[in-house]
């Protein structure tokens, strides 16, 4: 039960920083990329094929991360100037053409056969940490629970708060939904983190991932935070409010569009580096499109526009996962080879109550939708 439930944390981890991502191209600028795991696949092969090679695994992710940003600058050359469902078709296009380059230059990705990865080109996976080390990690995990705690709940109460400020349908009403979320997520959060404390001690490789996804996931946050509050990140939220605004103020609109569009493609790019350190195997049949439609699940569950949100969306989207997985079977009225089928029209189902129910999604602002504008 500890190591599956360190591999939910690792999954959550990082899903959550390739959903970051997609959030700074949709929900801060409003460019709609269905393809987004065409960098996580860049990603993804790049750091195995170093790693490989000898390159050490942090100059890898980072070469992986650089490549991943040069198909975002490509991409956006040539699509950037259409319009919004434009964009998203030649998005998912570019996806597929990857994911069939990966699956036919056997020469380079040894094609369907896959890519293993070695036990030395695993990161951590060579450590052997004294008393004292894991003591390290385990005040690292404590930090880094208490704060991911910390912004939930500054989140959900600020909600809270703005609701009374709402529209003339929810004014004067409690969020309690948000509340009720953020309750749940709080809970699996604080398991998370007794399991993650127990696996250091009992350290092996798998925890040791969980740690390092953790911290890149940190990291990518609060950068990503102080980005979106700058300056810089209050032009991307004028372009996905009215991009005439800002440009009839001398901005370069397709410009600030081509830096959101690589940032977040980057960003997914070291999400595809842990994604495959965690299968250990990569296969082109490991990033299909139903990867980039469950980040959008995930974004749209949180908020869009909002990172907390977006964590928040993982760890609940991990957990739905989790439970689905054992729970159906056990119900007895569906068998093994329909189950997947009806765990994914569950969460459309959802996906819809969602959308009637609270468009914004939990942690996100109606007015800050960009989706049907």
């Amino acid at each position: 039960m500890v190591n599956y439930l360190v591999f939910l944390a690792i999954s959550a981890a990082t899903y959550a920083l390739f959903s970051l991502g997609l959030n700074l191209q949709w929900g801060f600028t409003g460019l709609i990329n269905f393809g987004h795991i065409a960098f996580m696949t860049v990603g993804a092969y790049t750091t195995v094929l170093l790693s490989a090679q000898g390159v050490p695994l942090a100059i890898a992710v980072l070469i992986g991360a650089c490549l991943a940003a040069m198909l975002g600058l490509l991409i956006g050359i040539s699509t950037l100037r259409l319009r919004e469902d434009y964009l998203a078709i030649v998005t998912i296009g570019v996806s597929e053409v990857v994911r069939l380059v990966a699956l036919n230059e056997e020469w380079l990705t040894r094609g369907s056969f896959g890519v293993q990865i070695e036990q030395s080109d695993l990161p951590l996976a060579n450590f052997n940490p004294s008393l004292l080390s894991k003591l390290v990690m385990i005040g690292v995990l404590t930090l880094i629970a208490g704060l991911v705690l910390w912004q939930l709940w500054q989140s959900i109460r600020k909600r809270w708060r703005q609701n009374r400020g709402g529209d003339k349908d929810t004014k004067g009403r409690k969020p309690i939904g948000v509340a009720i979320s953020g309750l749940i997520a709080g809970a699996l959060i604080l398991t998370f983190y007794g399991v993650g404390a127990v696996a250091l001690y009992d350290y092996d490789y798998r925890a040791g991932l969980m740690l390092l996804s953790l911290m890149v996931l940190s990291v990518v946050y609060w950068l990503l935070e102080r980005l979106v509050r700058s300056p810089w990140g209050r032009i991307l939220k004028a372009i996905r409010e009215d991009e005439q605004v800002p440009k009839a103020l001398g901005k370069n609109v397709f410009w600030y569009k081509m830096q959101a569009f690589m940032l977040g493609g980057a960003i997914a790019g070291i999400a595809g580096a842990f994604y495959a350190w965690q299968l250990t195997t990569v296969y082109p049949s490991n990033f299909e499109p139903i990867v980039t439609f469950n980040a959008w699940t995930i974004v749209v569950l949180g908020g869009a526009g909002n990172n907390v949100g977006t964590i928040l969306g993982a760890v609940i989207f991990w957990a739905y996962d989790s439970i689905t997985r054992f729970v159906l079977p056990q119900l007895g009225f569906i068998d093994g080879s329909r189950l997947g089928a009806f765990r994914i029209m569950i969460i459309g189902l959802i996906l819809m109550v969602l959308m009637i129910w609270r468009p914004q999604g939990i942690l996100g602002k109606k007015e800050e939708l960009t989706l049907g504008r």
